[in-house]
């Protein structure tokens, strides 16, 4: 018997490869033998023993004298020995731990217990070099077999992180993200809320509700307002609202300040234009906004209706404010199912993308107030 190679630095990336090629032979042939395995990958047989006891220990083969089988009802080694471990290790970076994303952490804990893997969570910033920093980090000392990431993918920084990701040997699951068509990213699976519908949800509730001038405010820093807004456009043409006109403003980065000369802006373009309703992305913003009108005068929803947009603070505000809520902990649960089967499938599994609608939450900010004209809206006093 040869020597064993120089051992693993943590789990190197070559080793979930090794376990992958394990995989598809049995699928293949239904049994292998170590000694086979070991020469066809250019190994020592004790590395592919380990490779079949941990693949066996995630309940994924039967090891059998000399080789491994796949998975019979007859293999209770797992249970006579000793207790089961993780089958498998999934890193996941987020770009924020106090905003949205602790609900898409829960649901992805949660699916974890249920399929006996660990997850191992990592916040970093809205930063593509930070979230790349982090992902090794996890490779290089988490021993992870697979990645969920919610990366910044703006500018050129951003298009290599995804270039990068495209090229890693771990499954890798974009969470609340889509890789633009100009990146060909052919191997990214992902699961994504669909913003552009719970925007037209929020449209066509308003427009129920007797506003024919709906504004939308958005924070363009925020990798969700971009839905947002062709959702908004989208549904303005189908109600046959020209888009002419109709207040869109941008209030990402402004201190108190400019946020109260900022919104007496856009209730002075509301005037304007006859707008009585408007949704603001995201809810901390329509907390804001409906603050600001209140001081103003106005009266919510009489004079100005209002949808938020991801449900965080929306029931805090007074009165509380409708609010689209995506499914941030299926986002989380169904991000962990595609790894998993990914990892148990290999490479005979079809890419998936899945889309998850929002729903729309229903509370006093939009809904049961008389119809004022925009004329009534008053000025700042």
């Amino acid at each position: 018997m040869s020597p064993d190679p120089k051992p693993e630095v943590g789990k190197s990336l070559f080793s979930l490869q090794r376990r992958e090629r394990l995989m598809e032979e049995l699928r293949a042939h239904g049994a292998i033998t170590v000694r086979d395995i070991a020469g066809k990958l250019g190994v020592s047989e004790l590395t592919i023993r380990r490779d079949v006891n941990i693949l066996a220990d995630a309940g994924l083969v039967s090891r059998v004298h000399g080789g491994a089988t796949l998975p019979s009802p007859l293999d209770r080694s797992v249970a006579a020995g000793k207790p089961a471990q993780h089958g498998y290790s999934i890193g996941m970076v987020v770009p924020s731990l106090d905003y949205y994303w602790p609900q898409v952490i829960s649901g992805a804990r949660a699916e974890a217990g249920e399929q006996n893997l660990r997850i191992v969570v990592r916040g970093s910033a809205y930063d593509a070099a930070d979230n790349r920093r982090h992902v090794q980090a996890l490779m290089d000392t988490q021993n992870i077999d697979g990645l969920i990431v919610a990366p910044d993918m703006t500018g050129e920084t951003g298009q290599e992180l995804l270039r990068w990701l495209n090229a890693l040997p771990i499954p890798v699951v974009l969470a609340e993200r889509r890789s633009p068509v100009e990146i060909p990213a052919h191997r990214l699976e992902w699961v994504a809320t669909d913003h552009g519908f719970g925007a037209g949800m929020a449209v066509r509730h308003l427009w129920q509700e007797g506003h024919r001038r709906i504004g939308c405010l958005t924070d363009s820093v925020s990798p969700t307002s971009p839905h947002v807004v062709r959702g908004w456009k989208q549904a303005l043409a189908a109600l046959k609202i020209p888009h002419e006109g109709t207040v869109h403003e941008d209030s990402a980065n402004l201190d108190n300040g400019q946020r109260t000369r900022h919104f007496d802006h856009v209730l002075d373009l509301c005037r304007q234009t006859g707008t009585t309703a408007m949704l603001v992305h995201s809810d901390t913003q329509a907390v804001a906004f409906v603050q600001h009108c209140v001081d103003k005068g106005l009266q919510i929803p009489g004079d100005m209706a209002i949808v938020g947009y991801d449900d965080e603070v929306a029931y805090l505000a007074e009165p509380a404010i409708s609010a689209v809520r995506p499914p941030k902990q299926y986002v989380g649960k169904v991000a962990v199912q595609l790894v998993a089967a990914r990892l148990a499938e290999g490479r005979i599994r079809p890419v998936h993308r899945i889309e998850l609608n929002p729903e729309l939450i229903l509370r006093g900010s939009s809904i049961g107030a008389p119809r004022t004209s925009a004329a009534m809206l008053q000025e700042s006093p």
